[in-house]
């Protein structure tokens, strides 16, 4: 993810979870395991977002989601794998029509 970019994750519903982390260890050779571990935590952090948000539309800067998951205890992977993992979710989000890039 480019510096500074933010994104907006829209309808989650009807994604194929599979298909999805199936792309993504495709394109990043990452393990299930830590994909898993990676989208379990940026979903915690887009869940206290949209809390926070209090029903507006909620922006999401991947730098501040790739720190965040980043600092919890159980990550021990390194910044590139992570925001490799991210990347690729967002590719495959995009591809489907789940999400997009805010200017």
């Amino acid at each position: 993810m480019n510096q500074g970019d933010e994104w907006n994750v829209a309808e989650a519903n009807a994604i194929n979870e599979q298909e999805m982390m199936q792309y993504i260890a495709d394109k990043t050779k990452a393990s299930q395991a830590n994909i898993a571990l990676v989208l379990k935590h940026e979903q915690a952090y887009i869940n206290k977002a949209h809390e926070n948000a209090k029903g507006n539309d909620v922006d999401i800067d991947g730098d501040d989601l790739a720190d965040y998951i980043l600092s919890r205890k159980d990550v021990k992977l390194d910044e590139l794998t992570v925001e490799s993992i991210l990347d690729a979710e967002m590719d495959y989000l995009m591809d489907k029509g789940h999400a997009g890039y805010i200017d």
